[in-house]
C-alpha cells in the first residue's frame, strides 16, 4: 500500500523531527549517524548512532551531518533523510512513496544553503520540496496568529543556530540569525572544565549538565552535580563538583549573545508592530527554551511578557506540517 502524504521536517542540527497531519509527530530522532570509516555505510542513525558518541573504536565514525543550521556533509544528510522516510513510513504502516515536503531553513541561510536543503530532501525520495522559513513554521507550531495583521514574536534557541522573528501576515517582517545556541552553550562548558579542571568531557556529558544545573541569569538556590571525565595530566578518570553558579557565569556570553539579537530584532521591528509585541509578548520555542529560569530572565531584562510555547521542542515541525493546510486553506478560500 503506497501514500502520497504530505509531510513537515524539522531538519535541525540537534535533531530531525517529521510530522503529519493525521497522525501528528511521527519521529523525532537527533541528527546524527555513525559511519563505517572502511565500507562508508551508515550502521545506525539517530538515537543509536548518539549513544555512540565518544564510545567508538577507529572503525566507526559519529558525525553528525549539520551545523549551525545548515548541511556541512551533503551525502550524509541525504542518507540519513532515506532512513528517516524509511522510518517515518513504517510509523504510518504505509510506504513513503514520493511524499510531498515542507521543510524548514534559518531565516539567515544563503541561497546556496537553502537548495542544499532542498537538494538533500528530494534526493531522499521526495516528490516535491517547499522550504519554509523556521521563524513562521515556530510561530505556527506554538499555535500563534500568524496570517491575522497582529506582530507575533517568536524566539527558537536551537541546536546550532538561534532564531528571532517577527511574524505578520503570514510572513517575516524582522528577522535575525546567531549562531549562539544549545551547541555552543555545550562547548563552553567542555572549554571551562578543561581549562578549569584539566579535565576532558564529552558533548553527551556537557548537555547534561547545562540541562541538570544550568540556569538563565538570575538569583537561584544553587544545585550541585558530580562529573566524571579524564584527568589531562594523569589520563585517569576523575570526579568533580560542580556548582550551577559556575555552569551559570560559563553560559552567560552565549545568553547575552542571545539578548542582544533579540534586542536588535527589536529594533529593526515597524513601530505598528512593536506595540503589539509589548501586548501579547514574546514566544520561545527550541530546546533552549527549556533552559531553568530563561523564561523569568528575558521577561526581566526585555520588560515584554515571555511565554514559552505548548511543545517547545516540536513546534518547527508541528508548523511545518500545519502550514501546509493553512497554505491549502487560503487557495481554496480564494477560488
Amino acid at each position: 500500500m503506497f501514500s502520497n502524504t504530505h509531510i513537515g521536517i524539522d531538519l535541525g542540527t540537534a535533531n530531525t523531527l517529521v510530522y503529519t497531519k493525521s497522525k501528528g509527530l511521527l519521529l523525532n530522532e537527533p541528527t546524527v549517524v555513525a559511519i563505517n570509516t572502511k565500507t562508508k555505510e551508515i550502521i545506525a542513525f539517530g538515537e543509536k548512532a548518539k549513544q555512540m558518541i565518544g564510545k567508538t573504536p577507529a572503525s566507526i565514525e559519529v558525525i553528525r551531518p549539520l551545523k549551525d543550521g545548515v548541511i556541512a556533509d551533503f551525502d550524509v544528510t541525504t542518507e540519513l533523510l532515506k532512513l528517516i522516510m524509511q522510518k517515518a513510513g513504517k510509523k504510518l504502516g504505509t510506504a513513503l512513496r514520493k511524499p510531498t515536503v515542507i521543510v524548514c531553513t534559518p531565516s539567515g541561510a544563503t541561497s546556496v544553503e537553502r537548495r542544499a536543503i532542498q537538494d538533500a530532501v528530494r534526493q531522499s525520495g521526495a516528490k516535491e520540496v517547499q522550504l519554509m522559513e523556521e521563524p513562521v513554521a515556530a510561530a505556527i507550531g506554538a499555535g500563534l496568529p500568524v496570517n491575522e495583521p497582529v506582530a507575533s514574536m517568536v524566539v527558537d534557541i536551537g541546536g546550532g543556530t538561534t532564531e528571532v522573528g517577527i511574524i505578520s501576515f503570514g510572513g517575516v517582517v524582522a528577522s535575525n540569525t546567531v549562531k549562539a545556541a544549545g551547541d555552543k552553550m555545550d562547548e563552553a562548558i567542555i572549554n571551562f572544565i578543561r581549562k578549569e579542571y584539566n579535565i576532558l568531557i564529552g558533548e553527551p556529558t556537557a548537555e547534561e549538565i547545562k540541562k541538570t544545573i544550568g540556569h538563565a541569569l538570575v538569583p537561584h538556590s544553587v544545585e550541585q552535580m558530580d562529573v566524571r571525565g579524564r584527568d589531562v595530566v594523569t589520563g585517569l578518570p576523575k570526579t568533580i563538583h560542580l556548582s550551577s553558579t559556575q555552569i551559570q557565569g560559563v553560559l552567560a556570553e552565549s545568553l547575552e549573545t542571545i539578548l542582544e539579537t533579540i534586542r536588535a530584532t527589536l529594533e529593526i521591528c515597524p513601530p505598528e508592530l512593536a506595540g503589539d509585541i509589548v501586548d501579547h509578548g514574546v514566544v520561545l520555542t527550541g530546546g533552549g527554551a527549556l533552559l531553568k529560569d530563561m523564561k523569568e530572565w528575558l521577561s526581566t531584562v526585555i520588560e515584554v511578557p515571555v511565554h514559552i510555547a505548548p511543545e517547545p521542542l516540536q513546534s518547527v515541525a508541528i508548523g511545518t506540517g500545519k502550514s501546509f493546510f493553512i497554505s491549502e486553506r487560503k487557495q481554496r478560500v480564494a477560488k
